[in-house]
């Protein structure tokens, strides 16, 4: 179903790159329904796909979670890090209720004026689906870990 919306939706490179994401949302386990991306009955993110023109149309993923840090188990490269850090999501009244938005660490670095989803991929490229794809898999590694998280450590 997924990949057939993709294909009625986007074209190029941008369809490509969202054929290769639901492979990948697959092989994980994860599905789409309504526009959230869940794993375990647990969201994982949330996709916006339509035929419009302006944001958030034809495509937009915006994360769902915790991303302060990193936790110990589960390394996020610096390029990740920069990926998420070139997509924070600044509140813009959405109706989200979140407005004007909050202080937030992401990674480590402390960002001003955060929407409840912490990031957004507006027409995401290989490169930015990169960062999507292992942020995917570390809310996949919380939830198959349960609550022996806290702040990005393992709490034992």
């Amino acid at each position: 179903m997924l990949k057939q919306k993709f294909n009625e939706i986007l074209t190029g490179e941008t369809l490509e790159n969202a054929l290769e994401f639901a492979d990948f949302l697959d092989a994980n386990e994860m599905s789409f329904g309504d526009g959230i991306v869940s794993y375990k009955g647990e969201h994982v993110c949330y996709m916006h796909l339509d035929n419009g023109n302006e944001y958030p149309s034809p495509w937009t993923i915006w994360t769902a979670g915790e991303y302060c840090t990193e936790l110990v188990d589960f390394p996020i490269t610096e390029e990740i890090k920069m990926a998420a850090w070139e997509n924070i999501n600044n509140c813009g009244n959405c109706g989200a209720g979140c407005n004007p938005g909050s202080r937030k660490m992401i990674f480590g670095k402390e960002f001003d004026g955060v929407c409840s989803a912490d990031m957004d991929f507006y027409q995401p490229n290989a490169k930015t689906l990169a960062c999507v794809k292992r942020l995917l898999e570390m809310r996949k590694h919380i939830i198959d870990n349960g609550q022996n998280y806290q702040n990005g450590v393992v709490l034992i």
